[in-house]
């Protein structure tokens, strides 16, 4: 029984969502031309499920790039419209259209001149005939078998608030980057913003030799450099190859003593590189792309000035993967 009433209660509400599709016209425009053309922040209203949804709402406004604010209908009117100014506009969420709270805010939103975005499931109510614009988000039935608990209703709200607030970000044309300055903290926001030269090593950590330097003393680079790889430069102290593992594992299968050989020997040319500006999740593309594990790292494309070294160590650690 209780795996049936699940089922149903998620056929109801996919139900209400789909419905609302139909209901997306010049109405649903004009709200976000309101919310578009507002030189404030948004402030969203609404009472018990509804102010939870409105709650909700606020945050995925304000994380596209819309400032925006919950404010409690009952505090409001004690004191809390202080938050609103000239600009705003209000999102009021009442499925009934007629919650006392809500509707107690009313005449002072009037007189600020605030734009009113009613989100009710009574067109014919007191909300609906104050609001600017009336967004439909009505329900043929809750989920709950008791037909009491808001379920349908406010998961229809939800639903028509996400798209309010994704139909905005698009007209304002909000990118990537914007979204990761405002999540730095997130897997998102850390590939779309650590570089390569907040986590390569630099200085004294970058593992260099000379052409000329015995693989014994390059093998010593590399051990106390801790990157499985040094540099090798050449006697302008230009960057022109590299040793890595593979090339210690090839030159002990090629050459008889090893370690008495010149670094010069036994190295890679061409080594890869990246420029220090580029995104860290770039420098993991092109490490995965070559089967590498380091990359140097230099000033800028002209590759006149060797800066560090990044390790795909380094990036995995970062969590941009």
């Amino acid at each position: 029984m209780s795996l049936e009433l699940a089922r149903k209660v998620l056929r109801i509400e996919g139900e209400a969502v789909l419905a609302l599709i139909e209901r997306v016209d010049e109405r649903f425009r004009e709200a976000v031309e309101i919310l578009y053309r507002g030189r404030g922040k948004i402030v969203l209203t609404g009472m018990g499920k509804s102010g939870l949804i409105g709650r909700k709402l606020a945050a995925t406004f304000a994380s596209t790039g819309t400032p925006a604010y919950f404010l409690h209908p009952a505090e409001g009117v004690h004191g809390d419209l202080g938050i609103l100014e000239p600009g705003d506009v209000l999102i009021a969420l009442s499925y009934s259209g007629e919650t006392e709270e809500v509707i107690r805010l009313l005449p002072a939103i009037k007189r600020l001149g605030l734009a009113i975005i009613a989100l009710t499931g009574a067109p014919s109510s007191t909300l609906a005939r104050a609001a600017d614009v009336l967004l439909d988000v009505s329900v043929k039935e809750e989920a709950c078998p008791l037909g009491l608990t808001p379920t349908s209703s406010t998961t229809a709200a939800l639903a028509m608030g996400d798209a309010l607030a994704l139909a905005l970000l698009d007209r304002r044309g909000f990118t990537e980057n914007e979204f990761a300055r405002l999540h730095p903290s997130g897997t998102l926001g850390r590939r779309l913003l650590l570089r390569v030269e907040d986590l390569m090593h630099r200085g004294s950590a970058i593992p260099l030799v000379r052409v000329d330097t015995p693989m014994r003393q390059a093998v010593v680079e590399m051990t106390s450099k801790r990157l499985g790889v040094t540099g090798v430069l050449d006697e302008a102290g230009r960057l022109v190859g590299v040793v890595t593992d593979g090339d210690l594992r090839r030159g002990l299968e090629q050459v008889e003593d090893l370690l008495a050989v010149r670094a010069g020997e036994v190295m890679t040319g061409h080594p890869k590189w990246i420029d220090r500006q580029a995104l860290a999740v770039e420098a993991l593309r092109r490490m995965e792309e070559h089967a590498i594990t380091s990359l140097f790292v230099f000033a800028d494309s002209r590759r006149e000035e060797l800066v560090g070294i990044i390790h795909i160590h380094d990036v995995l650690r970062a969590g941009i993967a």
